[in-house]
């Protein structure tokens, strides 16, 4: 597989863990077959991994930093839907049964005052009883319902990680946190964006409906071939960028609130959990 960006100024290479199966068939995967595959050492972007299966960005905080974080979800809900939050301390419960928030990711990245210093597929040597882990809802949630109705996901597509940008729209501040939106994109062809809209309309849980269709720099978004996270994709003629509010903004609050410490996870390298993607499907 070749080399990808994260955005964070370091390239990765998806590398097979011990015994890691096929790329081709890791669509097939349970949670715990893919957590498990993580934590031997697999490192890809988790797209199209353990199809139907719900995955969630990971925001990791010393427990006096995590009420701004809980304030500043609830008041960014579409930015930030929270699935979950552990206990201080705690490293596993009903999103991960049997796993390790710790390990079974397959690339986190660690921010000392706002700065990212280490991207550690492990980060037993960083934890602390102190942290308190927040679970966020991820649109890689929803991109098997559309593929399931036909629609071009083009970064799985592509064998890429998907391109993720910041924005000029600020989300609202809470305490300590402030900073801007951060938004994923997927194009579609003209015909189909009203298709992907109705789609994900029914994921609120996981981002839900676009936040913006068209012209990028309406976001403020220079280039697209120049994402701040993820890869760039190729956009084919006829085709649409149609944006999601996406669960790296809590890590973009970090960078420009520069708290003494805080994980996440690497952009695109998500927690896959055991909740059912259709757990989060309304009517």
């Amino acid at each position: 597989m070749e080399p990808t960006t994260d955005g964070t100024g370091h390239g990765t290479t998806a590398v097979p863990g011990p015994g890691a199966d096929p790329a081709s068939e890791r669509g097939t995967w349970t949670p715990a077959r893919a957590r498990k595959a993580f934590r031997e050492g697999l490192v890809a972007p988790t797209a199209g991994i353990s199809r139907g299966y719900a995955q969630a960005n990971l925001i990791i905080v010393p427990k006096a930093q995590a009420f701004d974080v809980l304030l500043f979800a609830q008041r960014n809900p579409k930015s930030c839907p929270l699935l979950g939050v552990l206990d201080a301390g705690q490293t596993s419960g009903d999103l991960l049964p049997g796993g390790d928030i710790r390990t079974d990711v397959p690339k986190y990245v660690v921010y000392e005052d706002g700065v990212p210093v280490a991207e550690p597929t492990d980060i037993t040597a960083y934890w602390s009883d102190d942290l308190v882990t927040f679970i966020v809802g991820c649109s890689f949630t929803f991109e098997t319902a559309l593929q399931d109705a036909g629609l071009p996901v083009a970064h799985i597509d592509q064998g890429v990680n998907v391109p993720m940008y910041r924005t000029n729209r600020r989300c609202e501040p809470a305490g300590t946190m402030a900073g801007p939106l951060v938004v994923s994109m997927r194009p579609f062809p003209a015909s189909q964006v009203a298709d992907a809209v109705r789609i994900t309309s029914r994921y609120p849980a996981v981002h839900g409906a676009p936040v913006h269709i068209g012209d990028p720099a309406e976001l403020g978004i220079a280039d697209l071939d120049r994402p701040d996270f993820g890869d760039a994709v190729a956009i084919p003629a006829g085709h649409l960028p149609v944006f999601w509010a996406c669960g790296v903004t809590p890590q973009a609050a970090v960078m420009e609130s520069r708290p003494r410490l805080a994980i996440g996870h690497a952009p695109g390298h998500m927690l896959i959990t055991d909740a059912c993607d259709n757990a989060y499907l309304v009517p």
